[in-house]
C-alpha cells in the first residue's frame, strides 16, 4: 500500500469546513465546535536589512502580490441548519411519512457551521465546498470589507464536493482561473481562507503531490484527484482558495489529514480545472455533465505486471470495456494499457478521472495505449452514464403513460443520501394510474422495475416492456424506507 495512504488511515481525513468531519479509522470529531485553539506565541523573528529603504528586505519568495490579488475575493460563509429533536419521535418511527404523519409539533433548533468561498465572477458567483452549504436553510456571506449578504445555492455536486452560490451584488473583486495541469510538485502556493473564523488568513507552502486519492467523498462516482500541499489550513478553510505565486486560482481547499482535527502537515485541494468545468456545468445546465471513457481499469504494480507479462509499471490496465461506451466504439480492447489521454500521462485511476473529468459527453479525446509490443492511438468520443452524448438537465421530467405518473432524474446528492446508484423520482401521480391505485405517492424513488435498474425514460420503458403480466417496482421513500410493489396487468 502506498505510504501516504497508510499515513492517512492512521491520521484520519478531516473535511475543513466548520460543519462536517469524515474519518478513515479514528474517532469522529465534531466540526461544529466554535472554540479557538490555544495560541502559542512564536519566537521573535530575526530580520536582516541591507540598508534602509522603507521596507524589510525580502530574502525568500515574495507572496505579497498574490495575497493582494486574493484576500478581497475570498469570503467567509456561515451556514445555518435545522436539526430535529428526537424527543417527540412518535410511535410510527420510520413509517410516519408513509402513513401521513408529519409531526407538526416536533421541535427544531438551528445549528451553524462555517467555511470559505472564492468569488469567481464580478456578478456575485462564488464557488465553495458542497459540504459547507449542502442542506443549509440559510447561507450568509461576509466579504473581506465586512459587508454581509444572504446567498442562494445555485447548484451542488457531491461527486467533486463543489457548490456554487450567489449573492446579489455587482462589481466584486474575483480570482482568475489558473491551470492545474501545469502545477508542478515543489512549486510555491498560498492558501487563503477563514480558519477558526479568523478572516482573510494567508498561509504559504509547496505542492507536495498531485492526483491524490484519499477516499473521502464516500461514493463510487466521486472524483478524487487532489493537489496535496503543506500550506497550513484548518477548520473553516473549506472552500477557500489555493493560488500560485501569481495569484491565479489552482485549487479549492477541501480537506486535511490529522489525528487532532487541526493542521499537522497534510492538506488537499480540488484542482481548478475540475472546479472550472463543474462551475460552468452548473451555471449552463443546472447539473454536472459527467463524461465517461467507458473502461474499467486497474493500477499496475510489480506483482500484476509479472503476472500479466507487462514490461513496465506505467499506465492503467484495461480490465473491461463498457457496453456502448466510447472506448468500445473507438477500438480499445480488454488487455490494453492506457498510458496517456490528450498527451497527459496517466498512471493511476485518480489521474484518469481528473483528466476525463474536465470534459463533457460528446467531447473527443486522444487515448494512447500499449497493445502487445505496439503503441496505438485512439480517438474516443466520451459519453454520459446513459451511453449517449445528450445533455442531462437538472430535474428533467417526463410522463410515463402506463404508470400514470410524471418522473424525473434523481440528483447526485439523492444518490448519496439514499445510497443508490440510480433511480427516478415521482414528481406527480395521476388519480387513475397504476401507481396511484397502489398508494405510491409523490417523492417515491423508483430504483428498479422488473429487477432492472432504471435511470432515464428509455431504461424505464424497456424495463416495463420486459413483462406482459405484471410490474414489479422496487424503490425508496424520502424517509429512507425501502418498499417493493407488484401490480398485475
Amino acid at each position: 500500500m502506498d505510504m501516504i495512504k497508510k499515513a492517512l488511515i492512521t491520521l484520519g481525513i478531516f473535511i475543513l469546513g466548520g460543519i462536517s468531519v469524515v474519518l478513515i479509522s479514528s474517532q469522529m470529531k465534531n466540526e461544529r465546535e466554535r472554540d479557538l485553539p490555544h495560541i502559542q506565541p512564536l519566537p521573535e523573528m530575526q530580520v536582516h536589512k541591507t540598508g534602509y529603504t522603507g521596507h524589510t528586505a525580502v530574502t525568500g519568495p515574495d507572496f505579497t502580490l498574490a495575497a493582494e490579488k486574493t484576500v478581497n475575493a475570498v469570503v467567509h460563509i456561515r451556514s445555518q441548519f435545522l436539526r430535529k429533536s428526537n424527543t417527540y419521535d412518535d410511535f410510527f418511527g420510520a413509517l410516519r411519512e408513509y402513513f401521513g404523519y408529519d409531526q407538526p409539533n416536533q421541535r427544531q433548533y438551528p445549528i451553524s457551521g462555517w467555511g470559505s468561498g472564492v468569488i469567481i465572477s464580478s456578478e456575485g458567483f462564488i464557488v465553495t465546498n458542497n459540504h459547507v452549504v449542502s442542506g443549509a436553510e440559510l447561507v450568509e456571506v461576509t466579504l473581506n470589507d465586512k459587508r454581509t449578504y444572504e446567498a442562494e445555492i445555485v447548484g451542488t455536486d457531491p461527486t467533486t464536493d463543489l457548490a456554487v452560490i450567489r449573492i446579489k451584488e455587482r462589481g466584486l473583486p474575483f480570482v482568475r482561473y489558473g491551470n492545474s495541469d501545469e502545477v508542478r510538485v515543489g512549486e510555491w502556493v498560498l492558501a487563503v481562507g477563514n480558519p477558526f473564523n479568523l478572516t482573510s488568513t494567508v498561509t504559504a507552502g509547496i505542492v507536495s503531490a498531485k492526483a491524490r486519492d484519499i477516499n473521502i467523498l464516500g461514493n463510487q462516482a466521486g472524483i478524487e484527484s487532489f493537489i496535496q500541499t503543506d500550506a497550513a489550513v484548518n477548520r473553516g478553510n473549506s472552500g477557500g482558495a489555493l493560488v500560485n505565486n501569481k495569484g491565479a486560482l489552482i485549487g479549492i481547499n477541501a480537506a486535511i489529514a490529522s489525528n487532532t482535527g487541526s493542521y499537522t502537515g497534510y492538506s488537499f485541494a480540488i484542482p481548478v480545472n475540475i472546479v472550472r468545468k463543474v462551475v460552468e456545468d452548473i451555471m449552463l445546465y443546472g447539473d454536472v455533465q459527467r463524461a465517461y471513457l467507458g473502461v474499467v481499469v486497474r493500477d499496475i504494480d510489480s506483482d500484476f505486471a509479472e503476472e500479466m507479462g507487462l514490461k513496465n509499471l506505467k499506465g492503467l490496465y484495461v480490465e473491461a470495456i463498457s457496453e456502448s461506451g466510447g472506448a468500445e466504439a473507438s477500438g480499445i480492447e480488454r488487455g490494453d494499457v492506457i498510458t496517456h489521454i490528450n498527451g497527459i500521462e496517466v498512471n493511476s485511476l485518480s489521474q484518469l478521472l481528473e483528466v476525463v473529468g474536465q470534459f463533457r459527453p460528446g467531447d473527443e479525446v486522444w487515448v494512447d495505449v500499449y497493445r502487445g509490443r505496439k503503441t496505438m492511438k485512439f480517438n474516443v468520443e466520451l459519453k454520459n452514464e446513459d451511453g449517449t452524448t445528450s445533455v442531462i438537465k437538472k430535474e428533467e421530467k417526463f410522463y410515463q403513460e402506463k404508470l400514470g405518473a410524471t418522473l424525473q432524474r434523481i440528483t447526485n446528492e439523492e444518490k448519496r443520501i439514499y445510497r443508490i446508484k440510480n433511480g427516478l423520482k415521482i414528481s406527480s401521480v395521476e388519480p387513475d394510474g397504476i401507481l396511484s391505485s397502489g398508494g405510491i405517492r409523490k417523492g417515491f424513488i423508483i430504483v428498479m422495475i422488473n429487477d432492472k435498474p432504471v435511470s432515464n425514460k428509455s431504461s424505464l420503458d424497456r424495463a416495463i416492456k420486459s413483462s406482459e403480466d405484471f410490474i414489479k417496482i422496487q424503490g425508496v421513500y424520502p424517509n429512507g424506507m425501502r418498499v417493493t410493489y407488484e401490480f398485475g396487468l
